[in-house]
């Protein structure tokens, strides 16, 4: 096996000398399993095989003691290579020498994880409410998109409550609260953040009050923030920026098809981020010519025509640029290990191309060109019933939100002598 990566016999026979050569070589198997670059192996490999010898020479006599030593031969191995970098690249050296040893550790010590990232508790007061996911869940019917906002306000409420020492539920007090909401408020996020964060805050001292932990229910003290629903401008751009967009996308190599393809779907369909991930090859009918978006945000199936040339592009990427795989998923990772997509890496490759292609636009990302399909589409005077179902809404009042005004024409009346309004 390694001699399809390296070139000189004594590379492989100081690599077959280690006293972690069996691991070494079990760690390169899997990574041709994984369909992992020639270049990618033969990079990961003299680290692994460092951090073998690093080991050795500090204690370490079985495999199993290998975990002991993955930290300090990293931070030796910056302090040699990286001492003179900036933080962010010692940081970055740090992750691309440890993520290998950490890789080959997960192979050969059983139960061997690794620090990565910590683990966020699903409900950070398990303790005192341990039947709130349930509660979300059974008696609220909160969708999973939901209960994982739910989590993020609630660790942040937690973690509010360590900072300030105040580690029995029983003890809020509206001061509490209202210092939580104060800290909580713009700069560091929009009111509308600010207006979920209390709308999570109440139901979760409604369930304490229910459940006895609070003797007093002190929902009513958490006041909504004062908002207006036609107060922001909206993010769309004009669809010539979208097409700059496209245009900026380089298409002859696999990751730039994939690109392509996505930013396609999210302006044409005004798809949300995680429906373009989700998006299987059983949900393209190519003989009807029909595309099938499910379990949408509202909880509908949306079925659509299927656009000339979004088949072509995702034919295109299906041909030519997606890797081999049996995952069902239509966008997969470029990068081994191959696997599908997640919503994030949507939002964050629509946010790239926006900005490559000098557009400025507060939050850049794939909500954007959402915002964009629903704007074209009220420019050509469809109706917000028609474009609500073809955006996925429950409601219009929801469609009404993302069409907040119409630019176009009041970009036309800011620049006229206004006699046209008269």
């Amino acid at each position: 096996m390694l001699e399809k990566y390296y070139i000189r016999p004594a590379t492989i026979d100081r690599i077959h000398e280690s006293w972690i050569a069996p691991e070494v070589e079990q760690y390169v198997s899997w990574m041709a399993e994984q369909r992992y670059t020639d270049s990618s192996v033969s990079r990961r490999v003299p680290i692994v095989v460092s951090f073998g010898e690093f080991a050795k020479a500090h204690g370490a006599s079985e495999v199993k003691n290998l975990p002991d030593h993955v930290e300090p031969f990293v931070q030796a191995w910056i302090g040699e290579r990286a001492k003179r970098r900036s933080a962010r690249r010692r940081k970055q050296i740090g992750d691309e020498v440890r993520n290998p040893i950490r890789q080959m550790l997960r192979l050969a010590v059983p139960g061997y994880i690794g620090r990565g990232r910590l683990h966020k508790p699903d409900n950070p007061f398990e303790r005192q409410a341990p039947g709130l996911l349930r509660y979300l869940i059974e008696e609220k019917g909160l969708r999973q998109r939901s209960i994982y906002q739910y989590q993020i306000f609630l660790r942040q409420f937690a973690a509010y409550l360590e900072r300030i020492r105040v580690d029995n539920l029983a003890k809020l007090s509206p001061t509490v609260l209202s210092g939580f909401i104060a800290e909580y408020a713009p700069p560091r996020v929009s009111w509308s953040t600010v207006r979920n964060a209390c709308g999570v805050l109440r139901v979760f001292l409604r369930y304490l009050n229910r459940e006895g932990v609070m003797a007093k229910d002190l929902s009513s003290l958490v006041e909504f923030p004062q908002s207006y629903r036609h107060a922001g401008v909206p993010r769309s751009i004009s669809w010539e920026q979208v097409e700059q967009v496209l245009a900026g996308i380089d298409r002859r190599s696999a990751s730039g098809k994939r690109d392509y393809a996505m930013m396609l779907l999210l302006a044409t369909y005004g798809l949300r981020a995680a429906e373009v991930a989700s998006l299987t090859l059983d949900d393209i009918d190519w003989r009807n010519e029909r595309l099938k978006i499910r379990e949408r945000k509202a909880g509908n199936t949306t079925t659509y025509p299927l656009s000339a040339a979004v088949g072509a592009a995702i034919v295109e990427y299906l041909k030519n640029g997606r890797p081999a795989t049996t995952c069902r998923e239509v966008f997969m990772r470029c990068c081994a290990p191959h696997a599908p997509i997640g919503s994030a890496a949507v939002v964050c490759r629509a946010a790239h191309f926006i900005r490559k292609a000098g557009i400025r636009v507060p939050r850049a990302g794939s909500h954007v060109l959402r915002h964009s399909c629903v704007q074209r589409l009220l420019n050509a005077n469809f109706s917000l019933k028609h474009i609500g179902d073809y955006v996925g809404h429950r409601s219009a009042s929801s469609t009404q939100i993302y069409g907040k005004i119409a630019v176009e024409q009041l970009r036309e009346v800011a620049f006229s002598n206004g006699e046209d309004v008269l």
